[in-house]
């Protein structure tokens, strides 16, 4: 007679919260090496890197980002503690300091077993959210036996803190265009692009349209596109378009007066905003005669914080296998926070997006 396997045993509970980001440079020696770090195994010319170092160091050589992410863990922290979550906060970069792997380190030696990780994109992609799983899995093997397991929340572009977050910082651009220019502004919701190869194994696209359509909606916007920005690699290889700077005077050519730029796609905002939309995008929109607007990202906007600490608790209702109903606006359902075998796949060896 045959004997039952023994049951496996019991998953450890959820003790810490890990927050996985890009990373940025602290300062200007920084730059370089960072760079260097985001496209290491990636055929990008040293040109490339050279022309990109520049747009830092125009902003003093530091990325916004990593402040970024010390604003949100310590608004989110706080939000935590005042719905009664009390578990310890740490942080992991993909291409700078605090690097994943001395993150799970220091998890290990606090004694962490099982965290759940916010990954600082809303919407799936290979580089938003495979990789950063990939880059996981890479630390958790550099750390050996014994580095925390590690699951992450659902992406949320449509979960109604982050989309409400959105719509205000949008309201707010809005409300600085000259009141005759507002009922008739045209809004370009911009992303980074990324190669259709990668595009075509993921919901970014539709992602993208769905959550700009939801805040345009929103703030009643008479017109409003899907852009992108912050496209790079080899002219020869196809990237989503059209690209925010060179749209514009399409949008001049059909009359419209004034624009205003959502960064929809991003979080923070980082150099790629400063530099892409900030600079090239405006200097353009004023060459061609129109008023332009630029809407902040979410950054640390309390709905979104709050978005952020409803995920967090979700993951931690489904741990313990108790039926939980994931809020979501528009088109649904909401995502699964394991993802399939195969989803956003993409060979890393292609040409990749340029850091943020």
């Amino acid at each position: 007679m045959r004997t039952k396997p023994p049951p496996p045993p019991p998953e450890p509970p959820f003790d810490a919260i890990l927050l996985v980001s890009f990373g940025g440079p602290e300062g200007p020696d920084d730059v370089m090496p960072f760079l260097e770090n985001v496209s290491r195994g990636k055929p990008v010319p040293r040109e490339r890197l050279l022309a990109v170092a520049e747009h830092y160091h125009h902003f003093g050589g530091k990325s916004p980002i990593n402040d970024h992410c010390r604003e949100l863990i310590a608004a989110l922290r706080v939000e935590l503690t005042a719905h009664g979550v009390d578990l310890p906060i740490y942080w992991g970069n993909r291409n700078w300091h605090p690097l994943l792997p001395d993150t799970l380190r220091e998890m290990q030696r606090d004694g962490v077993q099982r965290a759940v990780a916010v990954f600082t994109s809303a919407f799936s992609s290979y580089s938003g959210c495979r990789q950063y799983q990939e880059n996981i899995a890479a630390a958790q093997a550099e750390v050996g036996q014994g580095a925390p397991r590690v699951d992450k929340v659902r992406p949320f572009f449509h979960h109604p803190g982050f989309l409400q977050a959105v719509t205000e910082r949008t309201r707010d651009a809005l409300a600085t265009l000259p009141e005759a220019q507002r009922a008739q502004a045209h809004f370009l919701f911009t992303a980074h692009s990324i190669p259709n190869a990668m595009a075509a194994t993921c919901a970014y696209e539709a992602q993208l349209a769905e959550a700009s359509r939801i805040v345009a909606d929103a703030v009643g916007a008479a017109s409003h596109e899907l852009v992108y920005q912050s496209r790079s690699g080899p002219p020869q290889v196809p990237w989503l378009e059209p690209d925010v700077t060179d749209h514009l005077a399409t949008v001049a050519a059909r009359g419209v007066s004034a624009v205003v730029v959502v960064p929809i796609g991003f979080l923070s905002d980082h150099v790629e905003v400063l530099w892409d939309l900030d600079e090239e995008a405006r200097e353009k929109a004023l060459s061609l005669g129109l008023t332009f607007a630029r809407a902040g990202t979410v950054g640390s906007h309390p709905a979104f914080v709050a978005a952020l600490r409803e995920l967090v608790q979700e993951r931690l209702i489904e741990s313990t296998e108790a039926r939980v109903t994931p809020r979501f606006v528009g088109v649904g359902p909401a995502l699964p926070s394991t993802c399939p075998p195969g989803c956003c796949a993409y060979n890393p060896q292609r040409p990749m997006a340029r850091p943020s």
